[in-house]
């Protein structure tokens, strides 16, 4: 089994992003700058996730970190 990181919030974050700009998704769950990456994983053995917008808009990023679409919402937050 693959280790998930902290619950920040059960539910997803509705987040704007620009076409061609690296993200850096939070996967351990204690950054402070949710969803996004503050360096916090170094305490933990979870790392953060990057990924380039393919285009400009809305995604929904998850908040619950126990997706399977990471860093995407993929309603895993409803079994919680």
């Amino acid at each position: 089994m693959t280790e998930k990181g902290k619950i920040a919030q059960t539910g997803n974050y509705v987040v704007e992003i620009k076409e061609g700009k690296t993200y850096y998704w939070c996967q351990c769950g204690e950054s402070s700058n949710q969803p996004f990456c503050d360096g916090s994983h170094s305490k933990t053995n979870l790392n953060n996730i990057a990924f380039t917008a393919e285009k400009t808009g809305k995604v929904y990023l998850c908040g619950c970190k126990q997706t399977s679409n990471q860093p995407f919402c993929d309603g895993s937050h409803m079994n919680l």
